[in-house]
């Protein structure tokens, strides 16, 4: 399968990376053809310009390059791997930016002239994969509706067609979390996408 691996991590050095480096891993011995995007090392601006916002209703919404070559990456892929801190209930800015500026008309959706309604473009989308950690226990993620995991399971997944498949993996509690938790939260990684199809 072709998977575009999106990753939002500031630190090299971090757990993220850590779990990034096991997605790849896992997705190499599954046999399956990746591209990864590590949004803070390529620099990607998270803010929308007035003139994209300008330009965002037309038919040729995406006027910055490096968001026109991330979108060919969407169109390529057959499945999504993100890869996230949540923060503030939430996807970093950097991730939430790409969302907005990259699965726009055009890539994610497109609007009927009449109605109005959207008519997703990502059908070719077989399965959504959201791996993040959390700082609270997960009943607190769960009261505060964990924003993130909802953005990517349900409004992204309405961008794809109705067999696309979602899968979550998140580790809760992260700051009262041992190594060995973490050793096993990668594990649990590694296992899920090796199994993927």
């Amino acid at each position: 399968m072709r998977v575009l691996v999106v990753q939002a991590h500031p630190d090299p050095d971090s757990y993220s990376a850590a779990q990034l480096a096991t997605v790849e891993r896992a997705l190499d011995a599954a046999g399956h053809e990746r591209r990864v995007l590590r949004l803070y090392e390529l620099g990607f601006r998270a803010a929308m310009t007035a003139e994209e916002r300008r330009v965002y209703n037309t038919d040729g919404p995406i006027i910055d390059p490096q968001v026109a070559e991330h979108a060919d990456h969407v169109r390529w892929a057959e499945m999504l791997v993100f890869v996230y801190p949540t923060w503030w209930s939430g996807h970093p800015a950097i991730l939430k930016g790409w969302l907005e500026r990259v699965l726009v008309q055009g890539v994610a959706f497109a609007l009927d002239p009449t109605t109005h309604k959207v008519r997703p473009l990502l059908g070719h989308m077989r399965r959504i994969v959201g791996i993040s950690t959390y700082g609270s226990p997960r009943l607190y993620v769960r009261l505060t509706s964990d924003a993130g995991r909802r953005t990517l399971t349900r409004a992204l997944r309405h961008t794809c067609g109705l067999r696309t498949r979602t899968t979550w993996l998140g580790l809760y509690d992260l700051d009262h979390s041992t190594d060995a938790g973490r050793t096993a939260f990668l594990a649990r990684i590694d296992t899920t996408l090796r199994g993927l199809r």
